[in-house]
Parts: structure tokens; sequence; C-alpha cells
């Protein structure tokens, strides 16, 4: 008898298959419009006498009451700095809070908590520590150590809970 005949070819392996498709692009970042307004409250205790050196004894007496006591008193502030701008998209932030807490304490902290104001600070010598020179003199403050002053925008300062004064310089 004739010979088998032979088997016949394996099929072919199955084709790779096709690669993965490619991730698709990230979505475009999205577009950062207006301005964004960061605060950064700390405390402070000090104490001051409301007298003015452009004022009689006898007007100081009547214009700041039992403030002008000739052994002063004190107040536990809360000041509040806000700085306002663009977000930065590299940071994703207008300025970076480390930053603005070591301008605050530098500026603001270190020359004012536990000091009678008006004895210990140049600035209160020629003026009335009034809670709104105060927070003139916290923004000259920040403004001069900043790098980026245009950022300041308000200086709050809470004398009390009641009394409060906002300055935009």
């Amino acid at each position: 008898p004739p010979p088998p005949p032979p088997p016949p070819p394996p099929p072919p392996p199955p084709p790779p298959p096709p690669p993965p498709p490619p991730p698709p692009p990230p979505p475009p970042p999205l577009p950062i419009m207006g301005k964004v307004t960061i605060k950064r409250t700390e405390s402070i205790s000090c104490g001051h006498r409301l007298h003015s050196p452009h004022l009689s004894i006898e007007e100081n007496k009547e214009v700041y009451g039992k403030c002008n006591w000739e052994g002063g008193h004190g107040h536990n502030y809360r000041i509040t700095v806000s700085v306002r701008g663009e977000v930065d998209p590299r940071t994703g932030m207008v300025m970076n809070l480390v930053d603005l807490k070591k301008y605050i304490m530098e500026s603001i902290v270190t020359p004012l908590d536990h000091r009678n104001i008006d004895r210990d600070v140049e600035f209160f010598k020629t003026c009335p520590s009034t809670a709104e020179n105060l927070s003139i003199y916290c923004w000259n403050q920040l403004s001069s150590i900043m790098a980026q002053p245009e950022l300041l925008y308000e200086v709050l300062i809470e004398e009390t809970d009641k009394n409060v004064v906002y300055y935009r310089g």
C-alpha cells in the first residue's frame, strides 16, 4: 500500500496583538482668571496709652477718656494680613504662606509682642497708638520687607471683639 499522505502543515501563529493605544493627552490647564486673596493671622499682646502729642492734657482726656490713663492698658490683638494676586501656575500659590508668616513675625510680632508700644516703638513716639495707626504701622513694616509688596492687600487689626480696623494702603 502507498504511504500515508504527510500531515497538513500547522496553522500559522496568530498575529501579535496590536499595541495599546497611546494614553490621551492631559487636559489643558484650567484658565486662571482673576485674583485670589490669602490671609494669615497672628496674635500679639502689648500695652499702650492713647495720647496725642498734638493735643493738650485736657483735650487728650476728653478725646480718649479712660484709654488716656497715664499707666496705660493692654490688648490681645489679632492681626490678619491679606495678600492678593494671580495664582502662579507653576506653584499653585499667590504667595507661599511660609514666607508670609516669616514677614509677619519679623516685621510685626517680634517688634510689638509684649511691648509698651508707646515707649518701645519709634513710630508711636510721635503719633497716637490707635488701632488705625497700628494698622498703618503694620502695613509699612510689611511692605518694606516683602519680596513682592504689591501683593499686600489688607491689614486687619482686631483690638477687641468689638473694635476692628481694616487698612488697604
